[in-house]
């Protein structure tokens, strides 16, 4: 084993992952806005509405990931579409992951005791009020553990984006391997690299979950 290539190639395996979790956040935060824009829209009793925004979630949920990202940036500028490697990376990310993310907040809504609704609904709180107050605490004690494990697979999809050149840890690391042909180093730094994005969502998911699950009990 050649250690001594890290230290060679550290700005760009720095760069790579800086890149890495660039497109994991933010596509991370688009999935969960238009996901649970998503959930909201299917809670109205709009039935075309509903047919359709489900039928969306099915194509997404049914369709590989690399699928979906090819056809946003190859495909995307036949509709008049144009974007860069790492835009596109980030909008397949957030379109991918709304699907999941959608479906977590309908489960989570789903989950909201009834009697609740019905005592606030006794008390005269708005429906708007409804919503801030009891449907979304609650909703977020119940979906902490799934958010958390979606937000980590999304974060093993950057991997993908090396296929469109978005100059992330896979494409930093492959030409890596290929200028070095230090194979081993090369896959041992990227898995490592993934394992302490891992950790730390996992670890900020289980604090976030102790945190909502310790307010509602104080509340």
């Amino acid at each position: 084993m050649d250690f001594s290539v890290y230290l060679q190639y550290w700005p760009k395996l720095l760069s790579g992952f800086g890149e890495t979790l660039l497109c994991w956040f933010a596509g991370a935060a688009f999935g969960i806005a238009l996901g649970f824009a998503i959930a909201l829209l299917r809670r109205l009793n709009i039935k075309p509405l509903q047919w359709l925004l489900r039928a969306i979630i099915e194509v997404v949920r049914g369709t590989p990931f690399l699928i979906q990202l090819y056809l946003l940036y190859d495909g995307g500028p036949a509709i008049g579409l144009k974007l860069q490697a790492t835009q596109a990376g980030i909008v397949a990310l957030g379109i991918y992951g709304s699907a999941y993310f959608a479906e977590i907040f309908r489960a989570g809504f789903a989950a909201v005791p009834v009697g609740q609704v019905e005592a606030a609904q006794s008390l005269g709180m708005s429906s708007s009020t409804i919503l801030l107050r009891v449907r979304l605490p609650a909703m977020l004690v119940a979906i902490v553990p799934a958010l958390t494990n979606m937000l980590i697979i999304l974060s093993k999809e950057t991997v993908v984006l090396s296929v469109i050149t978005v100059p992330e840890l896979m494409y930093q690391m492959q030409s890596m391997a290929a200028e070095t042909f230090a194979a081993f180093e090369t896959i041992l730094a990227m898995a490592l690299l993934y394992w302490l994005m891992v950790e730390a969502a996992s670890r900020l998911g289980r604090a976030a979950e102790w945190r909502v699950t310790a307010y509602m009990r104080a509340a």
